[in-house]
């Protein structure tokens, strides 16, 4: 091969357009990457497309995480969609969440138009229409989609006490009865089941079960049941149950080798942030304890874009973020990227966004002096430019925006004013009877569609109850009432003798737990011998078997 031949696939170099100006030349040197990238655009330099100039993102760094930021209708929902295709045709699987509704499309080839073919033919793509293979789920079966649900056990106390915002002394507490129900075989799977069991520990005979380790306060316990009820009223009781998603569900690949988009579809839950930044957080921890460390890969094992990242974040507690920053950083070596679509970089909280290596900046608005303070601070946020970015940003149209990324050593490219592709799949939704379609013939749909309700805490805690109001009752008609063992008590032996139970005596609720199939259940799960606490995570969750 010449020195003036390209490999087939290579960028162009930056000066096959003469008329390129040489700090244009400068800025597109700085996204000739020689390994695999996706593409974004064509440089936009004095006002002008450059289409010999393309603007990339080498494969390996999308596990740096990323910002995909601008106004309201300049384009960032499409952005993440052209971005979400190209890796799906790398075959890495990528998760979105979709909180308008909007992003179903991807599933679906795009309708070719006027508009579409002049941003081709503006930055030199070859667009054609194409669908990619996408899973559709919703949390809890809010909405449509296959339902994600999740069990209380294996979301553990100290996730729980982060989104119920519970103080250090009501987190040890609720790790109290979470340890609790652990050994004594109560599993909790929804929050009738934690309820129930916090309700058991301060009454009369459930006390008593604590005492020998720190016990439970009713003042303390009335807030973890206030907390649980605020909880339940935004929606959170869908959420807890079974059959438990399996997160690993997101790492598929279709057959012919295409990662598979995982949409989540959540516009039902628009104005309850709380329950998408619940299960943001059990699955990044999920996740973060089930895949292996990895390092630097050639390419990403899963990408992450969570639209409207602003429902995220507001009202978040500190513990809540302190997490979400801790997750970010250490994920990426085990090679998931993240990235967060939002209005403005102020909405995401410092700690986390300078995680984010990899920037598209969308036209920003500058109508008040609110809006002109937040222009001068995302401007700060970029490298040194060849650009008046305060005049760029204000400048963007639709589908256009201001990009740096890392490169391949891992190095800020230069600041680039870009034409951004067209997405090659549906730009909207897809009607409402395809999608339920979609979903109906999901080979998951099977498997999670259907809500179990087996026997768990309330069950095993509201029968022992019930037989104690029946045994005190009949006691009572024969004027020999006996006094009723509670769960995880063993009944009173006589000292001398050490006879065992009589046989007209019922078993304790405790010995029927540990005696039912629940019980020996959950002992084969964590694969302990009887009796032994569940192994949690460093985020409190606890480890399932895949």
């Amino acid at each position: 091969m010449s020195d003036s031949e390209t490999a087939p696939g290579a960028p162009k170099p930056p000066g096959d357009d003469t008329r390129m100006p040489p700090e244009a030349g400068r800025i597109a040197s700085g996204y000739a990457f020689a390994g695999p990238a996706l593409d974004l655009g064509a440089l936009l330099w004095d006002g002008r497309c450059l289409p010999g100039a393309r603007i990339r993102v080498p494969l390996p760094m999308l596990n740096r995480h990323g910002l995909v930021a601008g106004a309201t209708g300049t384009g960032k929902t499409k952005t993440l969609q052209l971005v979400a295709e190209q890796l799906s045709a790398q075959g890495v699987p990528v998760f979105l969440a979709d909180v308008k509704g909007d992003l179903s499309g991807i599933s679906a080839p795009g309708v070719p138009g006027d508009r579409i073919g002049a941003r081709a033919a503006e930055v030199r793509q070859d667009w054609a229409p194409a669908g990619f293979p996408a899973e559709f789920y919703a949390l809890g079966g809010m909405g449509h989609g296959v339902p994600v649900r999740a069990t209380v056990t294996s979301f553990g106390p100290v996730l729980l006490s982060k989104v119920l915002e519970l103080n250090q002394t009501q987190e040890q507490s609720l790790g109290l009865i979470f340890h609790y129900a652990d050994t004594k075989g109560l599993e909790l799977i929804d929050l009738k089941d934690l309820r129930a069991v916090v309700a058991f520990l301060t009454s009369e005979e459930g006390k008593q079960e604590l005492r020998g380790i720190g016990g439970l306060s009713t003042a303390t316990a009335g807030v973890i049941l206030r907390s649980l009820t605020a909880f339940e009223a935004q929606g959170m009781a869908d959420f807890f149950g079974e059959p438990e998603f399996d997160t690993s569900e997101f790492l598929r690949r279709a057959d012919d080798g295409r990662g598979i988009v995982s949409v989540l579809e959540l516009p039902a839950v628009q104005d309850r942030p709380r329950l998408f930044s619940t299960f943001l957080m059990w699955l990044l921890a999920d996740l973060f304890h089930d895949l292996p460390e990895v390092g630097d890969v050639d390419k990403p094992e899963l990408v992450f874009f969570f639209d409207e990242a602003h429902l995220l974040f507001n009202g978040a507690s500190k513990a809540f973020l302190e997490s979400v920053t801790q997750t970010v950083r250490l994920i990426r070596s085990k090679g998931v990227g993240v990235f967060f679509v939002t209005q403005t970089p102020k909405d995401v909280p410092a700690d986390v966004l300078g995680q984010l290596g990899n920037r598209v900046q969308h036209a920003l608005r500058a109508f008040t002096p609110d809006d002109q303070k937040a222009l001068r601070a995302t401007v700060r946020t970029f490298p040194d430019s060849a650009y008046d970015l305060e005049e760029v940003l204000t400048g963007l149209g639709i589908g256009e925006a201001v990009v740096t990324v890392l490169g391949e050593s891992g190095a800020p490219t230069p600041v680039a004013a870009t034409r951004l592709r067209a997405p090659e799949s549906l730009m909207g939704p897809v009607a409402g009877p395809d999608l339920d379609r979609a979903v109906r013939e999901s080979p998951l749909h099977a498997r999670y569609a259907q809500a179990v309700d087996r026997e768990s805490a309330y069950e095993k805690l509201t029968g022992a109850q019930a037989a104690r109001a029946a045994r005190a009752a009949q006691a009572a008609e024969t004027g020999a009432a006996q006094p009723a063992p509670s769960p995880g008590r063993e009944p009173e032996r006589p000292r001398g003798g050490g006879r065992g139970r009589g046989a007209g005596e019922e078993p304790s609720v405790i010995e029927q737990v540990v005696g039912s199939g629940v019980f020996r259940s959950l002992a084969r799960s964590v694969g302990t011998q009887l009796g032994r606490e569940i192994t949690r995570s460093l985020f409190g969750t606890a480890r399932r078997r895949r």
